[in-house]
């Protein structure tokens, strides 16, 4: 169907509303998926991020039990207890 067919079937009012709301759906779908793809590269860098905090914790908690060890402290064996169990986030 062309547009003079839907203008004759349903009038000239309704089928430019018609035209104008595809119109706005369009330029709706151009805005959102620029802004899925800055999300998308967001997301990426928070990962990353949390990835390097995840290893800090764990170089930290491994370098307070040596100098613990080293200076014959008492280890905060509670903190070693949080941080047990979470696995190494190095890629290397």
């Amino acid at each position: 169907m062309d547009f003079l067919s839907i203008v004759a079937d349903v009038g000239f009012p309704i089928a430019s509303s018609l035209a104008g709301g595809f119109f706005v759906f369009l330029t709706l779908r151009f805005i959102l998926d620029g802004v899925l793809s800055s999300i998308k590269t967001q997301r990426g860098f928070v990962q990353g991020l949390d990835s390097r905090v995840k290893t800090m914790n764990n170089e930290v908690i491994r370098i307070d039990t040596k100098i613990s060890k080293a200076f014959d402290l008492k280890l905060d064996l509670d903190r070693v207890a949080r941080a047990d169990g979470q696995k190494d986030a190095r890629k290397d």
